[in-house]
């Protein structure tokens, strides 16, 4: 296993581990309704209205960063490490670490991985052959 360079706010660093949950195989955006739809009705995320609507915006923000900028297929998923949610999403780019915006006008995008680290108790990503990991984990309250 190869790791990349951090960028600022992003570790290179290895998940907690998790188990059951919620996977996706995206390959378009137009995919993601579907998926944000299936997060909120799923019975895996069992909790108030506040943590599905979490879990919704920080997995729609990394997939539809790995969909835009990743390259080649994403794979998406929503698992529980014992005590928090953990979102994972995969893609193609393994040279490209996670970099958030700096210097640019808000209206012009890319506060996403900001907001994901906000909402967030632990962050990072890691490459793993040809395919990087981009996670965050997110708690239950």
């Amino acid at each position: 296993m190869r790791r990349g360079t951090a960028a600022p706010g992003w570790p290179s660093a290895f998940p907690p581990p998790a188990w059951d949950g919620l996977s996706w195989a995206l390959s378009d955006v137009s995919q993601l309704p579907v998926v944000r739809d299936e997060l909120r009705r799923s019975r895996v995320v069992d909790g108030a209205a506040d943590l599905r609507d979490r879990l919704v915006l920080v997995l729609d923000e990394m997939a539809s960063n790995a969909l835009r900028h990743g390259g080649g297929s994403v794979e998406a998923a929503v698992r529980w490490t014992g005590d928090a949610f953990l979102v994972a999403v995969s893609d193609g780019d393994a040279c490209t670490p996670p970099t958030p915006a700096v210097d640019r006008d808000p209206s012009e995008g890319g506060l996403g991985l900001y907001l994901i680290v906000e909402l967030s108790t632990a962050h990072g990503w890691y490459v793993d052959g040809d395919a990087k990991t981009v996670w965050a984990v997110l708690p239950p309250h």
